[in-house]
């Protein structure tokens, strides 16, 4: 990773995880206002930590910082966004790693939230960190003009619900059963990976009331950007391992899913990705100079090692 790159995404995951703790804390007052020492809820806002402050890239946020300071929005603004957004992300690997769904024990290296509590409470706690998501984005903190906090949240509940994230996640369901060729893995793909990312790099336009013209600019770098995000994933969990990736390997090919990677083979597939790297950054010529950190973290995600 470039050096500068490197530092702005350890800068901005280091100012999210901030945000994060706070609006985790280990207590909450009750409905009724009152603050209970050791409520029986307690177990669910600790899984709720356990799986959303347990590390990661915060690679979503990191898009939703960097498009807002191409509209100079208010840092804290922005802050309180990239928070909702990694909340759901968070979320939906919780359920992803379920037994229902992809069955794993192991996620950023540690027990995943299933394992550490068990499925109950990991059901719990990804409902709860994605409905508390839209209390945070509704709040007037995070903007104080309603219309944008309706924005936001409209936004977020498409990438997230039926129509983006969990239609792709039923996709990928039906996908273990039905071979499913180029063109339905790349419309999986785009709803279950790439939806999330186009909120995230979105956001910031909507957060800056910025022209239409920019929202499709960033719609486009963001469609290419997750595109090439999910080969990579799919390299990864042909040629990676679970020491470096921090979760079970190969587990696509097991479940016999058609992936980027069965479907074009590895050479070709890792070439589209590069090309979808570079689409992603001419997409943003409007910016300039201004989006050379989305531009770099374009190139970075074909490239990881995890």
């Amino acid at each position: 990773m470039h050096p500068s790159l490197d530092q702005a995404m350890a800068e901005s995951a280091e100012r999210v995880a901030a945000v994060m703790h706070t609006l985790l804390p280990g207590l909450r007052p009750d409905a009724a206002g009152v603050l209970h020492t050791s409520p029986p809820e307690a177990p669910l806002w600790e899984a709720m930590r356990y799986g959303a402050l347990g590390g990661g890239k915060r690679l979503r946020p990191f898009l939703v910082l960097e498009s807002a300071k191409l509209f100079a929005v208010d840092l804290g603004q922005a802050l309180r966004t990239a928070a909702a957004v990694e909340f759901v992300h968070c979320y939906s690997l919780i359920h992803d790693d379920l037994p229902a769904m992809d069955n794993s024990d192991l996620r950023r290296g540690k027990p995943t939230v299933h394992k550490q509590f068990d499925d109950a409470i990991a059901v719990l706690a990804g409902d709860g960190l994605l409905t508390y998501a839209f209390e945070v984005l509704a709040d007037a903190e995070t903007h104080p003009d309603a219309a944008v906090r309706c924005a936001l949240v409209t936004a977020l509940a498409q990438a997230a619900g039926p129509a983006g994230m969990v239609g792709g996640q039923m996709m990928d369901l039906v996908a273990e059963r039905t071979p499913f060729d180029l063109a339905e893995t790349t419309r999986l793909q785009r709803a279950k990976t790439g939806a999330l990312f186009g909120f995230s790099a979105r956001a910031g336009a909507i957060l800056g009331q910025a022209a239409e013209r920019d929202h499709q600019a960033l719609t486009g770098y963001a469609d290419a950007m997750g595109l090439a995000f999910q080969i990579a994933d799919d390299l990864l969990d042909v040629e990676g391992t679970e020491a470096a990736t921090g979760k079970p390997v190969g587990r696509d090919a097991a479940a016999g899913k058609a992936t980027f990677v069965s479907l074009l083979g590895a050479d070709a597939a890792r070439r589209r990705a590069t090309e979808l790297a570079d689409e992603a950054g001419r997409s943003l010529a409007p910016f300039g100079a201004a989006a050379d950190n989305l531009k770099a973290v374009a190139q970075y995600v074909v490239n990881r090692q995890s």
